[in-house]
């Protein structure tokens, strides 16, 4: 079995098949990472290169590391070093990446859709790595292998996604994929931060954090997007994270062997306390080494596809 696409644009694209592949394939690659070598051949003489509009620490960097581990070349352009300062358009700079022999594009942009319209244009692979509130697709799959690993399987799985959910491409991305792999989602926010459409999709809406939590097999906080916002939805810092913070209290309402996950980065004593981030049942710095394997495992699967 093989990706269907040439690009990972989306999980809505995906099949249940095609996630449960890119699992599989990353499971390999996670041993590489723990032996003494990372070094392997499956990109030797591909080209990779991250093209980033947005700012980002933990999906960047792994992409980087995972090609290079691979034995691809690589390369990185941001939007302030390059031609996209002087005015130059996406369509053209994804052009002109494009003939310079470059395999696999790897593209976060601030406007949902970019990637998927940029892709038909190209004849290199293109990766979402994140495009407006839109998908983060990356993510959500190093989420989804993060609690396989945990769990066993993620049929039945009751998961909480806590926060801000109206600006969260994480929790979009996460949700379409729990749901096709067989898993039960329940979400909750402030009124103010809930998308209007949330009551037409499979996930449970609850009233508050605690309801949400309550039972759950994994609990997912979502940062604070104040990047994203164009006005106040919730009178200060303080009453949010009294009311929607994860604290102790509130994480002992899930199941006792409960994980608790964050996309990162993380805003300490807002979405969680210190103690809760780093406390035993965080998974939240194996969520980066397992982003890493992950994205190694979609540049192997997306490289196969193009030699096929």
């Amino acid at each position: 079995m093989q990706l269907r696409s040439k690009d990972l644009l989306g999980i809505k694209e995906l099949s249940a098949e095609e996630i449960n592949l890119i699992l599989d394939t990353a499971e390999t690659m996670k041993h590489v990472l723990s032996a003494s070598s990372k070094k392997t051949a499956h990109l030797q003489g591909k080209s990779v290169v991250t093209l980033f509009y947005e700012n980002s620490t933990r999906t960047r960097l792994s992409f980087e590391m995972a090609s290079k581990f691979m034995g691809a070349s690589s390369a990185n352009i941001s939007s302030s070093g390059s031609s996209i300062n002087k005015g130059e358009s996406l369509i053209d700079t994804v052009r002109t990446i494009d003939v310079m022999a470059t395999d696999i594009l790897i593209m976060r942009h601030s406007q949902s859709g970019a990637p998927h319209m940029i892709a038909p244009l190209i004849k290199a692979s293109v990766v979402n790595a994140g495009d407006g509130m839109n998908e983060h697709p990356t993510q959500a799959l190093l989420d989804l292998f993060t609690m396989r690993q945990h769990k066993g399987s993620l049929q039945g799985l009751e998961v909480a996604i806590v926060g801000d959910l109206l600006h969260s491409r994480v929790a979009r991305s996460n949700l379409w994929a729990l749901e096709k792999m067989g898993a039960k989602v329940r979400m909750a926010a402030p009124s103010t931060m809930l998308p209007k459409d949330l009551d037409k999709t499979p996930a449970l809406v609850c009233p508050t954090v605690q309801d949400a939590v309550r039972g759950a097999d994994v609990v997912m906080g979502l940062r604070v997007q104040l990047e994203r916002q164009q006005k106040a939805l919730y009178p200060s810092i303080r009453e949010y994270a009294r009311f929607f913070a994860i604290d102790d209290k509130t994480l002992q309402l899930a199941k006792p062997d409960a994980i608790l996950m964050h996309p990162g980065p993380c805003n300490h004593g807002v979405e969680m306390p210190t103690s809760v981030y780093d406390g035993s049942q965080s998974v939240i710095n194996e969520q980066v080494t397992n982003g890493v394997a992950v994205r190694m495992a979609i540049l192997y699967l997306l490289s196969a596809r193009r030699n096929g």
